[in-house]
């Protein structure tokens, strides 16, 4: 059920009493596929903010070739309406949209959206709801799910594998509709088409992310199957996710894992081939000898190459802080003031 916002303000207490301070949120419109048009997406997103009074700004972010889907919402910005668009020069990843937007935003909340349709606009509410409450990232789940019984085959199926590598369970991580706070972009480090596992990393470091149930929007609805090079990006890039968020501070188990198992395999192939030989068997001419050598060699290097990761990180680790602070205070029991809670 979508929970009205029933105030956008908040107080802030000064030396002649109390001030209201109205918040704005900058809803960031990501540009980068499947658009559709940005003129009708504005109105449908923005009507409920205008109904229940939250200050808002929409900051169109598009790839180069997406130059012409501008013009009707730049037409509307010099007019008035309050609507940015910015066009990147030069193609670039889906993290980059996000933070060329976050860059221009004035708003004390940051929403994004695709440029096509994934849940109800009368969702948008309850998420900036949940960010004003104390949620760090407010992600919306689409459910009940109504679309193609494909679709949600690979929805589990990459929620599952994503689960299981991560230790996160979260429903619906390729939704892209999320609200957070502008600090949450500033701390964590995302690239490339990562992006969608902004959550994951946000869990990582300990900010408060919940997802909440939002209608499907009936756009959303049709059967979508990619070509096998899309899939297997995504395969890649959860092994990457997998790298990341378990390995980041010790390379040299990972590398260091699966290189002794292939110099392990590698040195039982030689070991049977010297046995043999020794029993007076020929082996020069044994594909199994030169298996053997390539798996010692390769299991040699990855085990040097975890090894001068962990060269890295230790260089590296005076200068970053491995960990953030959420609360602090003093042993007198008052707030520490120099708890900036963004650590």
């Amino acid at each position: 059920m979508v929970v009205a916002s029933k105030t956008n303000t908040s107080t802030r207490r000064t030396g002649e009493g109390a001030e209201q301070v109205r918040r704005l949120v900058s809803v960031i419109v990501l540009v980068n596929e499947r658009a559709e048009s940005l003129v009708e997406l504005y109105e449908e997103y923005s009507a409920p903010l205008r109904t229940n009074g939250i200050d808002h700004e929409f900051i169109f972010v598009a790839q180069p070739w997406f130059s012409r889907l501008l013009e009707p919402v730049r037409s509307l910005a010099r007019n008035g309406t309050p609507i940015r668009a910015v066009e990147l020069a030069q193609p670039s990843t889906e993290a980059t949209l996000v933070k060329v937007g976050a860059k221009v935003a004035q708003g004390d909340i940051l929403v994004t959206l695709p440029s096509y349709r994934r849940v109800e606009a009368s969702a948008l509410p309850t998420l900036i709801e949940q960010v004003e409450a104390g949620v760090d990232l407010a992600l919306a789940r689409r459910w009940p799910r109504s679309d193609s019984w494909i679709n949600r085959i690979q929805s589990r199926l990459f929620h599952a594998l994503l689960g299981r590598l991560s230790g996160e369970r979260l429903e619906d991580v390729a939704c892209g509709v999320r609200a957070m706070r502008p600090e949450l972009l500033d701390q964590i480090t995302i690239y490339g088409d990562f992006y969608r596992f902004l959550p994951l990393f946000a869990l990582r470091e300990g900010y408060r992310v919940a997802e909440f149930d939002c209608p499907q929007h009936p756009k959303d609805r049709g059967r979508r199957i990619y070509s096998p090079g899309v899939y297997l990006r995504r395969m890649i890039d959860v092994l990457g996710l997998y790298f990341l968020l378990r390995f980041t501070d010790k390379p040299l188990r990972f590398f260091g894992l699966i290189g002794s198992v292939v110099c392990l395999a590698g040195a039982g192939i030689l070991v049977v081939l010297l046995a043999q030989r020794l029993a007076g068997y020929g082996i020069a001419d044994r594909p199994l000898l030169l298996l053997g050598v390539v798996l010692l060699v390769l299991g040699t290097q990855a085990v040097a190459l975890g090894l001068m990761g962990e060269i890295i990180v230790h260089l590296h680790a005076s200068g970053r802080r491995g960990y953030r602070l959420r609360s602090s205070a003093a042993s007198t029991g008052h707030p520490d003031p120099r708890k900036d809670g963004s650590d």
